[in-house]
């Protein structure tokens, strides 16, 4: 499983950034995709998820501006930011906790990092 992930780049506050994770490789089961962030001096931080089942979640600090969501296929997660702030800089990894097949064990997979830099 590969995971490659696009989109960040530079924004005024306010604006918004659309990142995409896409994946290769079959999988038998998807557990969970989603997004982590590191900003400098700080720990990687989960931002937002997305379960198999589709259940959402995301940190404090995003709920209400960022949304999460993926092609039927979980080939593509998307995170759309919007009314970003400075805060939101970071670099942004997308991940995903899989099974490749039944008789593999359950895995976490993550792909590059993505620059987000939010400022005026």
């Amino acid at each position: 499983v590969q995971l490659q992930a696009s989109g960040g780049g530079l924004v005024q506050p306010g604006g918004s950034l659309s990142l995409s994770c896409a994946r290769s490789g079959s999988i038998s089961a998807i557990y969970y995709m989603g997004w982590y962030r590191q900003a400098p001096g700080k720990q990687r931080e989960l931002v937002a998820s997305i379960s198999g089942a589709g259940t959402k979640t995301y940190v404090d600090s995003v709920k209400g501006r960022f949304t999460i969501s993926g092609d039927n296929r979980w080939r593509t997660v998307y995170l759309r930011m919007d009314n970003l702030k400075p805060e939101d800089t970071a670099v942004y990894y997308c991940y995903a906790d899989c099974r490749i097949s039944p008789r593999d064990p359950r895995s976490t997979y993550w792909g590059n990092g993505t620059q987000v830099t939010v400022s005026s």
